[in-house]
C-alpha cells in the first residue's frame, strides 16, 4: 500500500515547500482495465506510480495519491474494465488543480499511465492557456527515450497494451502482481486505425497487443531511471521564474 498512498504529513509537505521557490504536485493517473490473463486490471496505476515515486525520489514534489479509474472505454469487452467519462476525468484534474493552488502549490503535473486518456492533454493544454502551470508526463519522446535506454524491443506502436514496457514495469516495481501467462501471450496488431470505432476487440481476441515475453524487471528498471532523468527538463520549466 506505500507504494500507492503517499505517507507524508502535513508538517512533511509544509517543510519540503519551505525549501523549493514553486511547489510542485505529481498526481498520477492510472486505470482499471484489463491487461490480458497475466496482468492485473490496476496495471496502469501501478504503472503511473511506479512513475511517480521515481519522481518523487530525484525531486521535491509533493506526491498525491492515484486517480485509479479513467477513461477505458475501448476495453468494455472484458470483463472487470471500470470507465469514468472524459468529462468527469477532465473535471477530477480541474479540481485537484484549483484545490493544490488554494493550498499553495501552484503546479501540477499529470503523470499519465493509460493511453485512452486523451482528455488530459486538453485538461493541460487549458490550463496553460489560462496562465496556469500544468505539464503532461510522460511524452511520445520520454518513452522513447526510456525504450531505447532500457534495452526495450519492441517498438512504442506495437508495444500498444500489456506488452514488453508495462510488463518490464510490473516484473521490477510489484513483480508479485503477475500471473503466469506472459511468457506465450505475444500478439501483435500494428494496424488499428479503427481502434476509435472498433475498441480493442476489433483487434485482439486475449486483450493483449505487443510482446511481453521480452519483459525484464532490469528492462522496468531502466525505463523507470530514464523517465526520471526526462523529468528534470519539465521540473527545471515548471520551477523557471519566465
Amino acid at each position: 500500500m506505500s507504494d500507492l498512498v503517499p505517507a507524508d504529513t502535513t508538517e512533511d509537505v509544509r517543510t519540503r515547500g519551505a525549501g523549493v521557490s514553486r511547489q510542485v504536485a505529481v498526481l498520477p493517473v492510472g486505470s482499471f482495465e484489463q491487461h490480458g490473463a497475466y496482468l492485473p486490471l490496476a496495471t496502469d496505476t501501478l504503472v503511473a506510480c511506479a512513475v511517480a515515486r521515481e519522481i518523487a525520489g530525484a525531486y521535491p514534489v509533493h506526491l498525491l495519491p492515484p486517480v485509479t479509474i479513467s477513461c477505458s472505454h475501448e476495453h468494455a469487452a472484458w470483463p472487470g474494465t471500470v470507465s469514468i467519462s472524459s468529462v468527469t476525468l477532465h473535471a477530477v484534474v480541474r479540481d485537484i488543480a484549483d484545490s493544490l493552488r488554494r493550498s499553495g502549490v501552484d503546479t501540477l503535473v499529470v503523470v499519465n499511465g493509460h493511453g485512452g486518456n486523451y482528455v488530459l492533454g486538453n485538461v493541460v493544454q487549458e490550463s496553460s492557456a489560462r496562465g496556469e502551470r500544468m505539464a503532461l508526463f510522460p511524452a511520445a519522446e520520454d518513452w522513447e527515450a526510456a525504450r531505447e535506454r532500457a534495452g526495450v524491443v519492441t517498438s512504442l506502436l506495437t508495444d500498444m497494451h500489456a506488452g514488453e514496457i508495462e510488463t518490464s514495469i510490473l516484473l521490477h516495481a510489484h513483480p508479485e502482481m503477475l500471473r503466469p501467462g506472459y511468457e506465450t501471450s505475444d500478439f501483435v496488431a500494428d494496424d488499428r486505425r479503427h481502434l476509435l470505432t472498433l475498441g480493442m476487440s476489433g483487434y485482439t481476441d486475449s486483450g493483449v497487443i505487443g510482446r511481453p515475453s521480452l519483459g525484464s524487471a532490469e528492462k522496468g528498471k531502466e525505463l523507470l531511471a530514464s523517465l526520471a532523468d526526462s523529468f528534470g527538463a519539465y521540473f527545471s520549466m515548471l520551477t523557471s521564474d519566465v
